[in-house]
């Protein structure tokens, strides 16, 4: 059985000023996102290094605003409610993936009206993009202590100190899996799919649709949140909810993209 290093989240410190694991990994993901992108714009007829550039701040924005709104929206509306504020106390913590992603679409199709792209043109390119950042995202998540599984005596689980009981219990690491599964794993089929052409839309619906199913996979160990718990019995989870539209989404846009023609990049006239 292994143990939680207990991990300080303050990777720097000068004076004052205190450079968070949680914050770099934000920028380690959208560095990530910005050489993939590169990368991938060097066999493109449509993409270069400024449309590129110009992608990653739009979704930067969508990612930062669309977490924050949906976290206190999906997980915590009654404190929204009480105290209207809280929507900017970023540094009390608290962003939600699903909420990031609507930020993300909203910010693609606008980047997408921008330059005269349809908007599955830009969703199957940034797709293999993220996967790295929610690898990144889940490694601080573990290295914060936060999102732990259920308590188990499984071989896969950790020892940890949980402070409602006040003593160290073993817990599923889900933050691993999550990184392992939404991250690595995503990556790999995401990119091995999009290298060659596909029909539009038919990448943007693999992610959705994978990222679902990781996602719901994942909730079935990880501990629902404290402050809402179970939804439904002693299985159902706020994160199972929002992540089986995606699945669905996903599935369908797949079905759909499918019996359209063959174009990954399909400029607007």
């Amino acid at each position: 059985m292994w143990s939680y290093p207990a991990i300080d989240p303050v990777a720097l410190a000068i004076g004052p000023v205190a450079i968070h694991w949680y914050g770099l990994m934000y920028v380690i993901g959208f560095g990530a996102a910005w050489l993939l992108g590169l990368y991938r714009a060097k066999s493109s007829a449509i993409w270069d290094k400024d449309k590129v550039g110009d992608l990653l701040f739009y979704c930067a924005l969508g990612v930062v605003l669309g977490g924050r709104i949906g976290y206190v929206i999906f997980y915590d509306f009654a404190g929204l409610v009480a105290n209207p504020l809280s929507l900017l106390m970023v540094w009390q913590g608290g962003m939600s993936f699903h909420g990031g992603l609507l930020g993300v679409t909203f910010a693609m199709f606008l980047f997408a009206r921008k330059v005269g792209l349809s908007l599955f043109s830009v969703a199957d390119f940034v797709a293999p993009l993220v996967t790295l950042g929610l690898f990144a995202g889940r490694i601080g998540n573990f290295i914060n202590g936060e999102l732990w599984g259920k308590v188990t005596e499984s071989p896969w689980g950790m020892w940890v100190y949980d402070p409602v009981i006040g003593d160290m219990v073993q817990k599923y690491p889900t933050q691993l899996l999550q990184a392992l599964l939404e991250g690595l794993v995503l990556f790999v089929i995401l990119w091995w799919y999009s290298s060659k052409p596909r029909p539009a839309g038919s990448v943007a619906g693999l992610f959705l649709a994978l990222y679902g199913l990781f996602r719901i996979m994942a909730e079935f160990f990880r501990a629902p949140d404290a402050h809402i718990g179970y939804l439904f019995g002693e299985w159902l989870t706020m994160g199972m909810v929002l992540s089986l539209p995606m699945l669905l989404i996903g599935l369908g846009l797949i079905l759909w993209s499918h019996k359209q023609p063959v174009l990954v990049a399909k400029e607007v006239k």
